[in-house]
Formats: structure tokens, C-alpha cells, sequence
């Protein structure tokens, strides 16, 4: 399946948004393997440990990112990434943001392209989400201290709101295989739908 190219002004930005370990990053893989491109929220993050010549662990990439949004506003990672994304909407339909985390992120994608822009949460419970994240074996995951505190700092960005607004929801309380088959039945209606 390919990606049917339209006229810039119609293409459209989705950002992905849930929970750790709920699955934006399958989500984003079936959207990639698409040839979609995917802009990556919290390889910014990461970008910025390495920048900085940090030991990576579980806090740091915490740390980092609420420093950044400290010093520069809640919304410095999407006002950052903003002009990328536009790069990639001259050449492609539909690009996809991976990893919206709050409502001043999602406040800078929606001025930014009005009703172009779509948001989508993938959703599964706190057990499921903590067994994947203990099997993924990230830099930025531990243990089940970690998980707590970092799901309380994502909280407070706003991504639970975020996620209970968003336009499309998917439901990752399942196997790999049925997750994948569920991504690839809305990307199907969303390039459909016009």
C-alpha cells in the first residue's frame, strides 16, 4: 500500500499521543513501514541528553525534558519540530508526530495547521503498559518507581487530557499482531476519508 500524494494544503499531521509503554512507537512503525514519515517527539529528547554528554537512565531523560520545558515553555518541543514537519508535508500526504505528551504541544499543532491536524491516542492499562516497558529494555525505562514517577510527570504536562480528547483512540489492551492489524485498519479509512 502507498500513500497517495495530494496538493500540500490538504495534507494532514496526526500526532500520536499515550501513555509510556502504551505503543505510539508501534503505531508509528506500522505508519513508517508505509513510507509515512515520523517525526519523533521523544528522539528530541534523547537528541538533547546526547547533546549534552549525559549518562543515560531512567531519570535523566525525564530531567532534560522538563528542563527544556522549563526554560523554553511547555511547548518547545512542538514549536521545535513544527518546521520539520512542514518540510515533509510539501512531498508527502500525511506525516505522522510520534509522541505528543500536553495540551501547550497540541495547542502549537492545531494553530499551526487548523483542521489539517489530527490526533490519535493509543490506549492499555498500567500493567500491560509497565510488562512492556520492563521488556523493551529502553535507557530511559526502570523500575516500577521509575514508571510511576514518570507516568505522575506526563500526567502533569497534560497527556491525559490530551488523550481523552484526541479524535481517534485505539485500544493496545492486546497482542502485537492484533494491535498492528487494528493501526492498519485506520490508516486505511483515515487516507480514505477526504
Amino acid at each position: 500500500m502507498s500513500i497517495r500524494l495530494r496538493h500540500s494544503s490538504m495534507a494532514r499531521v496526526v500526532a500520536v499521543c499515550g501513555m509510556p509503554g502504551s505503543g505510539k512507537g508501534e503505531f508509528a512503525n506500522v505508519l513508517h513501514s508505509h513510507g509515512i514519515p515520523v517525526l519523533s517527539m521523544g528522539d528530541m529528547v534523547r537528541a538533547e541528553v546526547r547533546r549534552l554528554e549525559l549518562k543515560e537512565s531512567p531519570g535523566i531523560f525525564g530531567e532534560i525534558a522538563a528542563q527544556l520545558r522549563a526554560e523554553h515553555g511547555e511547548d518547545v518541543l512542538a514549536v521545535r519540530l513544527a518546521d520539520a514537519v512542514d518540510e515533509h508535508l510539501k512531498n508527502n500526504s500525511i506525516v505522522l508526530i510520534e509522541g505528543m505528551r500536553g495540551t501547550a504541544e497540541r495547542i502549537v499543532f492545531e494553530q499551526r495547521w487548523k483542521k489539517n491536524f489530527f490526533s490519535l491516542a493509543v490506549d492499555a492499562s498500567p500493567e500491560t503498559r509497565f510488562t512492556r516497558i520492563q521488556n523493551r529494555g529502553r535507557s530511559e525505562d526502570g523500575d516500577r518507581e521509575a514508571f510511576e514517577i514518570r507516568d505522575k510527570r506526563e500526567r502533569g504536562w497534560g497527556l491525559e487530557q490530551i488523550i481523552s480528547e484526541s479524535n481517534f483512540l485505539i485500544d493496545n489492551n492486546v497482542e502485537l499482531h492484533a494491535f498492528q492489524a487494528s493501526c492498519e485498519q485506520w490508516l486505511s479509512a483515515f487516507e480514505n476519508d477526504e
